[in-house]
Formats: structure tokens, sequence, C-alpha cells
């Protein structure tokens, strides 16, 4: 401090102003009729909106400032864009009349037999209850269907659980459809001597057929054996058994395209069924990643535990977005019942 009891003139470093983007919210602030600013508590200004609107005190408007990077923001995003990453542009004014998400289950006990979630994956379902919550708008529609399996039921459950916790905090009048279980929408097959079942529940018979032949040594295997030998090897061995599925003709594994083409028939029948409405399907990896792949021309990869593939259907249901990991690819949707003869088989269901 000077002799004179004066302040000193700032130095170059120092700033007597404040920011800009201060100066202009204390300026908006004083324009909206506050003369001075609040006192500053330390509470986060969220907080402090969030009670003022609890307590029926007036709250201030959010302040709205000239972003003046805008022009190149969209400049950057018109670049960036490509069809990988977005949908077409007729699409935009195209009518969505389903929303189909399929949704793999949430982490699961074991796929040795059909056990049902652990804690994580119960969270991880209900958790993605909650934030669909967030998404539906009053007046909508959400059906809830799952495959046959144990983790796929639970799963199904707790995205019940989640939605109803949501709606009730965010207020939300949704029309909720409860979970059941639709024969379209289980896993890949395997053909056992005693019959079409689920991979996991194959592999019981298989563990303890493969034992017995490796106790007495009693001669060659047969195929149906050798064939899940090597897709549970290849899960035990670390790699992906999905992928094995995909890229691998076998001749006891339902096909990759069979599980498609009945998906798609359980789609058909839940949107003939519930026009308009959210369909969540609680099923498994495998086919809803044959599905991404048939879709976009490539494998995307191995859906992680609640993530789903989405497709719209747009109006006249001739065609479909179908969304996956930030691509959106526009198909034609194909009709189960009008695919070529070669393909019906009596031994996976005649779909």
């Amino acid at each position: 401090m000077s002799s004179n009891g004066s302040n000193p003139p700032p130095t170059p470093s120092e700033r007597v102003d404040p920011p800009l983007y201060l100066a202009r919210y204390l300026e908006a602030e004083r324009a909206n009729g506050e003369a001075t600013p609040p006192a500053d508590d330390g509470t986060p200004l969220y907080l402090r909106r969030f009670r003022d609107a609890g307590s029926g005190a007036p709250v201030t408007a959010p302040v709205e400032f000239k972003d003046r990077s805008l022009p190149m923001q969209q400049a950057l995003t018109e670049d960036n864009r490509n069809k990988e990453i977005s949908a077409p542009a007729d699409a935009a004014n195209t009518k969505v009349v389903n929303d189909v998400y399929l949704i793999r289950h949430g982490e699961t006990q074991g796929y040795s037999t059909d056990s049902g979630l652990t804690p994580q994956g119960a969270w991880q379902a209900h958790t993605y209850g909650h934030t669909m919550a967030k998404r539906v708008k009053s007046g909508e529609t959400v059906v809830l269907r799952h495959a046959h399996t144990n983790r796929a039921r639970e799963t199904a459950e707790q995205i019940h659980r989640g939605l109803l916790d949501g709606l009730e905090m965010f207020g939300k009048e949704v029309t909720i459809v409860e979970p059941d279980g639709m024969d379209e929408f289980r896993n890949f097959g395997f053909a056992a001597p005693d019959g079409i079942k689920d991979v996991t529940a194959a592999f019981r018979q298989y563990h303890a057929i493969l034992e017995d032949f490796e106790r007495s040594n009693k001669g060659e295997r047969p195929l149906w054996l050798v064939e899940m030998d090597r897709f549970w090897r290849t899960q035990q061995g670390g790699a992906d058994p999905i992928q094995h599925w995909l890229s691998i003709p076998m001749i006891h594994f339902e096909p990759p395209a069979m599980c498609v083409r009945r998906f798609w028939a359980g789609i058909g029948r839940l949107a003939d069924e519930f026009p308009g409405a959210r369909l969540a399907i609680a099923t498994h990896s495998g086919p809803i990643r044959a599905f991404a792949v048939v879709a976009m021309g490539y494998d995307p990869g191995e859906p992680y535990n609640t993530e789903h593939v989405r497709a719209k259907l747009l109006e006249g249901r001739t065609s479909a977005l179908i969304a996956y990991r930030n691509r959106v690819q526009d198909v034609r949707i194909p009709d189960p019942f009008a695919l070529p003869a070669w393909s019906v088989s009596e031994n996976w269901g005649g779909l």
C-alpha cells in the first residue's frame, strides 16, 4: 500500500475486471431485476435452483448468451457426417411406428447351466429400466418380452422394476405390458441327439457324454459332440465363441441367418399386436450380434451386458433403421415367411 493510503496500480499480470463470461452473467442478472448477485454460500448453483423450485421461490430463468462458436461447430459437424454414423437424410421425415430394443441379459452366474443374474447383473438391468424411464414420454406404451432362460427372464423383470421406479420419480404416465416369454427370441439352438435345445441346455448332455468317451476311450466321437466340444473349448480358452459360431459353418448349430429370420418374425408379431409401442426384449448376445451383422454388413462386436441393438420400424414397415454402437443403417425388413425354399428347415421350426 502506498503512503497516501490508496491501492497501487495493478501489475500487467493482475485482473481487476471479472472474466467476460462472469461479467455477462452479472449484467444479465441485473437486467432481470437482481441488483446484486445472491450471496455465495458454497452451495452449487444447480442445488440452489432445485431448492428454490421446491420452496416455491421464483426461479431465475437460465441466461441465454449468443454462442459465437456455433457456426464453427456446425461446419465441423457437416464435415464429419457420413452414412456410417448418421441416419439417412430422408429418414428424418419418416414416422417411426415401433421402437425396438434387443437387449443382452445382465451379468450371469455362468453359462454352463441356466443360471440367473448376479447382483451386479440385477443392478445393470434395473439401471437400464430406470434410464429408459427418462427417455419415454407420458402416454407411451412399453412392452417387455424375453427369452425363456432364467438370465433373460430376470433381466426383463429387473428392467420392469427399474422402469416403474423411474416413472414414479419423474412423474410420467406410461402403459407397461409386463414381461412375458416369447419363443422367437430364444438363444440359438443346438441339434442334440434328443432334439433341438438351447445351446446352454445342450451343454449338460455334452459334458456327461464327453466324460464317458474320455474315460472309456470307446472310439470315434459323433459329429454333434465334436462341434459342441469346439464351441465350448473356445469359450473356456478365453476366445470369442460367438465369432466362432458366426464365421464357421457347423452342422448341429442353428445358423445365424435363421436366428435373424425368427427375430424378425417375433418383432413383426409384436408390432402387429402393439402398434406404436416401444418393444424392450431381453435376450442373448449371439442372436443380437447376428442381427447387427446382417444389418451392418460386418461384425461390430459382442454386446456388453444390457447393451442393446435398436431397430426403428418405419411407416409402412418395409424398412427400418438399425442402430448399434454409433452406427446407423437403413435396411429393408425381410419377410420371414417368403424367403427362398432352401432356407426353410423343419428342424428349426419351419419359420
